[in-house]
This record gives structure tokens, C-alpha cells and sequence, in this order.
């Protein structure tokens, strides 16, 4: 049975965000996810954590440029002490919340980069965060995010992730495999988990179109899920979709797998 968990960025937008873990809970989840905890103290999130039984799965690496607004910091070579300070802040938090990853995030090009500096840039950044994560347990991930909501995503295949992680050269870092982008971007999707699942160290889900659950488009999430216990992939797989008309009312799809 794959193991499901509540991304909260997403889902139980109907409650606070430390209600939500409550709600999570209550829905049957085993497990959460949040893409920006950061601005919630630690030790409020683990009470939740604790309170309700939660593994707290993955976080982001906060990579917003304070003068842009992008999430491409790790791209850009004058953002290389920042990317410091903010990898600083996601091992804090994933070692506090016993986070089993971290989406070390990538983003679009930045305006003026050229596309080698940025790669150079990109694989000196996860090597460090590699390395520090690994000091507390913690697995870095990297995503491919598709280019028709984020145009210009320097990231947007599994095999270009292959050769980003190859490139890194670091035992502590793989891939973080969205089947909703993936969709969108080539397809393919069961072939291409079976063949990589070494690699593969979290999965998220959402349907297409629209990103909404399971069932409300073209996705057959009820055999790629139990598709996942066949081909022995062991980790989570993360709920990261826009409910279509509430949290609560469309888990109906999850019965099965919240058991």
C-alpha cells in the first residue's frame, strides 16, 4: 500500500496552517508536507507533529530572490551567500521537524545568466546542500517542474535531473518525481518510474489537467500507486493538489490507500 501524505501548502486550506495538521490527522493521513514552514515557530509545528502522530516528509529550501521574487537563487552566482544563509534555515527546520528530504528547488534562468555559469552555479549550490543536509540526516531532492506553469523552468525532465544529480556527485541527493509535471512534460509516467527508482527518493501527485485530485482528469492514480508497491518503491508519495470544491469533500479517491 503506497504511503500517502497531505501536502499543506495545498490541502486543509479551509483551516489555519497549524490546524491543518490536525485536519491531515483526522483525514488519515500518516504524513505531511510543507513547501515554506519557516515563518512558524519550530516548536509549534513538532507539538502538532507529535500531537497527531505526523511525519513531517519534505520542506523547501526557501529560494526566492528578495529583489525579483523568483525562486532561482541557486542558479545565480551573486546569490551565493544567501543560498548559504538559506540552506542554513531549511537544515534547521528539516533536522527540528524530522524531515526525511528537502526540495532544494531550482527556478527559472535568471535575467542576464547564461545557461553554463548557471549549471556551474546550480551544482556547486547542491553540493553544498548535499553535504549539510547529510549532517543531519536529511536527503536533498531535486524536481523537475514543468514549463507550461512556470516557463523557463531550468529543470523540466527526469533526465535532465539524472545528469543535474550526476553532476553533483553527491551519495545524498536524488530525485523528487512529480507525476503531475511529468505528465505534462513527457509521459510515460510508469515506464519511467520503474526504470528510475534507485533514484527516486519522494514522489508528489496531482491530476491534468488543473492540478486537482485524483479522478478529475486523465491520470490513473489507482494503478500507478498500487503500480508502486510492484516495482518495490518504499518512500511517500505527497498529495500537492488543489482540491476542486473542498479538502475534506473530494478524499473520496483516498479511501482505499487512508486505511
Amino acid at each position: 500500500m503506497p504511503k500517502l501524505e497531505a501536502n499543506l501548502q495545498f490541502m486543509f486550506n479551509e483551516y489555519d496552517l497549524l490546524d491543518r495538521y490536525d485536519a491531515a490527522a483526522n483525514a488519515g493521513f500518516k504524513g505531511v508536507e510543507l513547501q515554506s514552514p519557516y515563518t512558524t515557530p519550530l516548536n509549534a509545528i513538532v507539538e502538532r507533529l507529535e500531537k497527531n502522530g505526523l511525519q513531517h516528509v519534505i520542506i523547501n529550501l526557501p529560494t526566492a530572490d528578495p529583489d525579483t521574487g523568483k525562486n532561482n537563487i541557486g542558479l545565480n552566482p551573486a546569490r551565493k551567500a544567501l543560498v548559504k544563509e538559506r540552506l542554513q534555515m531549511a537544515v534547521d527546520y528539516a533536522a527540528g521537524l524530522g524531515c526525511i528530504g528537502v526540495n532544494t528547488g531550482v527556478g527559472p534562468l535568471p535575467e542576464g545568466i547564461d545557461p553554463e555559469t548557471a549549471w556551474a552555479t546550480l551544482v556547486e549550490n547542491l553540493q553544498l546542500a548535499a553535504e549539510a543536509l547529510a549532517g543531519v540526516g536529511v536527503k536533498a531532492l531535486v524536481e523537475a517542474i514543468n514549463t507550461y506553469d512556470q516557463p523557463g523552468f531550468f529543470i523540466h525532465t527526469t533526465a535532465q535531473s539524472k545528469r543535474l544529480i550526476e553532476a553533483v556527485g553527491h551519495p545524498n541527493i536524488g530525485i523528487q518525481y512529480d507525476f503531475y509535471h511529468m505528465q505534462m512534460m513527457e509521459g510515460n509516467l510508469s515506464r519511467t518510474v520503474r526504470e528510475n527508482v534507485d533514484q527516486i527518493w519522494h514522489m508528489q501527485m496531482a491530476d491534468t489537467p488543473g492540478r486537482h485530485e485524483p479522478e478529475t482528469g486523465e491520470i490513473n492514480y489507482h494503478f500507478l500507486l498500487p503500480y508502486l508497491d510492484e516495482i518495490g518503491y518504499q518512500g511517500w508519495v505527497g498529495c500537492e493538489y488543489n482540491p476542486l470544491h473542498g479538502t475534506e469533500e473530494g478524499l473520496g479517491w483516498a479511501a482505499r490507500y487512508l486505511t
